[in-house]
């Protein structure tokens, strides 16, 4: 596993936006004052220009333009680290148009979550180079930073610490009426892990971390951009720990998407599974979201938690793919640690 280098002052930081960009003027004054406070930092910030373009239907920009934009900050060898801008729907238009031999020979860590799973996803089975699945830049706007915020600085500084299950999460969408403000916390956070269709009280599970949002997954499974069956191969003595989040997949869409990666051999060397609370989950057949789950993955008789601080419902850890991972739980709550070996 290839470590890009870690950001040390005076790097650059690229923002792209592969999927959408931002559009409201909320966006672009969080998107200014992130900006400002990285560069307080010691920073250089490199913008590309569909980062403030969208057609207001979950794309930045024309594919061409969007791969383009990429591919610039990943070939220029100052730019140390790229995130994206926002989420969306479309970036797998730009996969064909990637040249991954390109982002082999120019290891730059790459960060985005939900829709940026395209990218996150291969760039690690793919190319062997972790990459991290984590906020998007408007987050280091907020003032002060949620711990959310100081544990995905820390990574992105080579230092990472434990990130612990935080004490609440928004279970709703909120507009901004302030650039500084953080989350908007309304729910506690509880999670709970399973085995065998029980209740654990406690359980560590460590392994290779993988994963993302299993809505875009399910568009990469046997494409030619789908090399995960090598890849959990290559470190089936670490096993694979898969880390899982669901946007908009209901019941019955979820149980048949992870039958339909299983049978693809993804799950083959499967260690145990931390899934994120679901974004926007419903049920037409009377399942819940642990059956629709443990029908399919209960079977491979591996530690499976549910409601962990992953994905669309922050704040939400910082995940690298590729890294080694150890998730504790006990009662409820998680301890995650990462290794760069």
């Amino acid at each position: 596993m290839k470590y890009p280098k870690f950001l040390q002052k005076g790097d650059t930081i690229g923002i792209t936006a592969p999927s959408d960009g931002n559009r409201k003027e909320m966006d672009y004054q969080r998107l200014d004052l992130a900006v400002r406070k990285m560069e307080s930092l010691g920073y250089v910030i490199r913008e590309t220009k569909n980062v403030r373009t969208s057609d207001g239907r979950g794309r930045s920009s024309e594919k061409t333009e969007r791969a383009e934009q990429v591919m610039s900050l990943i070939t220029d060898p100052a730019v140390s680290y790229i995130f994206s801008a926002k989420g969306g729907d479309f970036l797998m238009e730009i996969l064909p148009l990637l040249d991954f031999a390109k982002i082999r020979e120019n290891p730059t860590w790459f960060q985005g979550f939900s829709d940026n799973t395209g990218l996150t996803y291969t760039i690690t089975t793919l190319c062997d180079i972790a990459s991290v699945y984590g906020n998007h830049f408007n987050d280091f706007s907020m003032q002060p930073w949620h711990d959310a915020v100081n544990y995905n600085y820390a990574c992105m500084t080579g230092k990472p610490v434990v990130q612990k299950t935080f004490d609440g999460y928004e279970d709703d969408f909120y507009d901004r009426e302030t650039p500084e403000e953080g989350y908007h916390i309304d729910q506690k956070s509880i999670c709970y892990a399973r085995q065998n269709e029980k209740e654990l009280e406690e359980i560590s599970i460590k392994g290779r971390l993988l994963g993302g949002c299993v809505d875009v997954l399910l568009n990469l499974v046997g494409t030619r951009f789908d090399q995960t069956k090598e890849f959990v191969q290559k470190y089936k003595d670490d096993g694979i720990l898969w880390y899982l989040e669901s946007f908009s997949l209901d019941s019955d869409s979820l149980t048949r998407g992870l039958w339909q990666l299983k049978e693809a051999g993804w799950f083959d060397t499967a260690k145990g599974f931390v899934f994120g609370r679901p974004c926007m989950f419903e049920s037409f057949t009377d399942h819940n979201y642990v059956e629709a789950v443990e029908v399919i993955l209960s079977e491979l008789q591996v530690p499976i938690v549910f409601d962990a601080d992953i994905g669309h419902k922050s704040p939400q850890f910082t995940i690298v793919n590729g890294a080694l991972g150890t998730f504790d739980y006990h009662m409820g709550k998680l301890s995650f640690s990462m290794k760069f070996e």
